[in-house]
């Protein structure tokens, strides 16, 4: 083995599945995070593998939608006034990112990870004793009015031109492939290349017993600060409690909280908390096939081994406002228009923080300022989809490989 000490903080889907590479990669990794076992935006989410996602939230246009989403109490987004002016900084970036240039380039750094994740995933799921759990049955995005179809047009478009697979569907289809939807569903289009996972908070779990199985040591602990060193190893982590973790590489995987750390190592990222809400129905008394996708309202109905998961909504507070779960009744509210037979009982509300960037592309790659710090953060709704491709591109960083893709247009420095 690799005498290399490197200790990942965050122990999140991206953290383990970083780990995962750099133990495959005979090194000697560390896992910090304050809550090891505990909830994170990887355990709650909607378990798409969304490899179809190449489109950033900023295109063309969607500007002039916002206040009409955050006006509507179904809607798919709200903003806590108190936020306003932090959120500032970011909505300026974020509108610099929907021009058609930036959207063009954006599209193409996401199809460049997207393109490879089953390659990365599909051998992960493998070692760790998973791979029956991916379910690679595609999506269904359905849509109650033309209107709303037609305004995608470019986004699919956009996918067809980076190599997803489109297929249009009238509503009869639709209802053909999953007869739970009702008549309201006019449209739809097929992505057969998305996938999903039975239930994502026991894959995480999974694949962390499975990292502590193979010598990964998992540690308690709250990273306040990166400290540099003289002496060897070249780095520690301070933790909260006065604690000096000494490692040879660090890899910052911390989710929404990952940019307070970038600033103490003196790189600035540009990151918001986006909070997603769901409600999970054990008896939902449908069935459903495969994940649907509401295209005008942006939520999700998965299906689960926990049962039937509606997700989404988009809600920027910052990571200290209590959640406001009115929103995951609301979604339910909604995914009942388009399954008239769904069971509302019964179900388990959460909450969870997704880290956002404003142009929707991750930060992986190197520290601007301490080359033995790297990044692998902000993945917004896709980190469970990118995770193990996350993990294989920073560990051939660690360990000074020429990396698989052009990794600039997620650096961090596009922040500076």
């Amino acid at each position: 083995m690799n005498t290399l000490r490197v200790t990942v903080v965050g122990a999140g889907i991206v953290g383990l599945a970083t780990a995962y590479h750099l133990l495959r990669s005979g090194l000697q990794v560390t896992v910090i995070d304050r809550d090891p076992e505990g909830d994170k935006a990887s355990l709650g989410n909607a378990g798409a593998i969304a490899v179809t996602e190449v489109v950033p939230a900023s295109v063309p246009g969607v500007a002039w939608r916002v206040p009409g989403w955050i006006l509507d109490p179904l809607g798919p987004l709200s903003v806590r006034a108190n936020h306003v002016p932090r959120l500032i900084p970011w909505l300026i970036r974020f509108a610099k990112a929907g021009t058609p240039r930036e959207a063009d380039r954006i599209s193409r750094a996401l199809a460049a990870l997207n393109s490879r994740v089953y390659d990365d995933l599909v051998p992960m799921l493998s070692d760790i004793g998973r791979l029956n759990e991916l379910h690679r049955v595609g999506a269904l995005t359905v849509y109650e009015t033309e209107n709303g179809y037609e305004r995608d047009a470019a986004e699919w478009q956009c996918k067809r031109s980076h190599g997803i697979e489109v297929k249009e569907l009238t509503g009869a289809q639709a209802r053909e492939m999953e007869p739970a939807l009702g008549p309201i569903v006019v449209r739809a289009v097929f992505t057969p290349q998305w996938s999903h996972v039975s239930d994502p908070k026991m894959l995480v779990e999974g694949l962390r017993q499975w990292l502590v199985h193979q010598g990964v040591v998992i540690r308690t602990g709250e990273v306040c600060d990166v400290v540099t060193r003289t002496q060897s190893p070249a780095l520690a982590l301070a933790l909260t409690d006065g604690t000096l973790v000494p490692t040879d590489r660090a890899v910052i995987a911390a989710g929404a909280w990952s940019a307070r750390l970038a600033a103490r190592v003196g790189d600035r990222a540009v990151l918001e908390s986006e909070r997603g809400y769901n409600m999970t129905l054990p008896k939902s008394n449908i069935s459903v096939g495969r994940e649907l996708i509401f295209g005008e309202r942006k939520f999700v109905a998965a299906p689960l081994a926990c049962g039937l998961r509606i997700g989404g909504a988009a809600e920027f507070g910052g990571l200290n406002a209590a959640p406001n779960y009115k929103r995951s009744q609301r979604l339910v509210e909604l995914a009942a228009r388009y399954l008239p037979g769904l069971q509302t009982d019964g179900g388990t509300s959460w909450a969870g923080h997704r880290p956002t960037t404003p142009d929707s592309l991750p930060v992986i790659g190197p520290s601007s300022h301490q080359p033995n710090v790297f990044y692998a953060f902000g993945h917004g709704h896709l980190g469970l989809t990118q995770a193990a491709t996350t993990g294989k591109l920073v560990s051939e960083l660690v360990l000074g490989l020429t990396s698989s893709i052009d990794l600039a247009p997620y650096s961090i420095v596009r922040f500076s």
